[in-house]
């Protein structure tokens, strides 16, 4: 105890200088942007994937980081002669008001509905549903 009678020891709250909403927002807006890159790459009749790390153990029994390539699953799907769009928060379904999915008649459309998401999410309109979200996942 002598070394930490020397010392200056307080209580403290760390306190975050992000505001969590703000987070949430800027996440939504990472994942619709990805989503324009994978109807982009649908429309080419491509499967659009980024790079993940991850670990694999090698031949001497080594823990080593790699990278490898994972597909983005779509947001969109076809169904009912067209196509549906939901927005997702991680690995919930956002609730829009109405229902929890846009229904549009062609591929191209997509997009559209896509740019709806990142005005509404730029505009705080789905801060509400992401929050819902959330409180599902904690009271699980």
């Amino acid at each position: 105890m002598a070394q930490l009678a020397k010392l200056t020891v307080k209580t403290v709250q760390r306190v975050s200088k992000a505001d969590p909403t703000q987070q949430r927002r800027a996440k939504l807006i990472a994942k619709i942007e990805e989503q324009a890159k994978v109807l982009a790459a649908k429309l080419n009749g491509e499967v659009h994937q980024v790079r993940v790390q991850g670990w694999v153990t090698n031949e001497h029994g080594e823990k080593v980081s790699v990278e490898k390539m994972r597909q983005v699953r779509a947001w969109f799907f076809e169904q009912d002669s067209g196509w549906y769009v939901q927005c997702r928060y991680g690995s919930k379904v956002l609730d829009l008001g109405k229902g929890n999915a846009v229904f549009v008649k062609t591929l191209q459309e997509v997009e559209g509905v896509l740019e709806a998401f990142l005005v509404a999410t730029q505009q705080g309109e789905l801060d509400a549903a992401v929050a819902a979200a959330l409180a599902k996942r904690k009271a699980i």
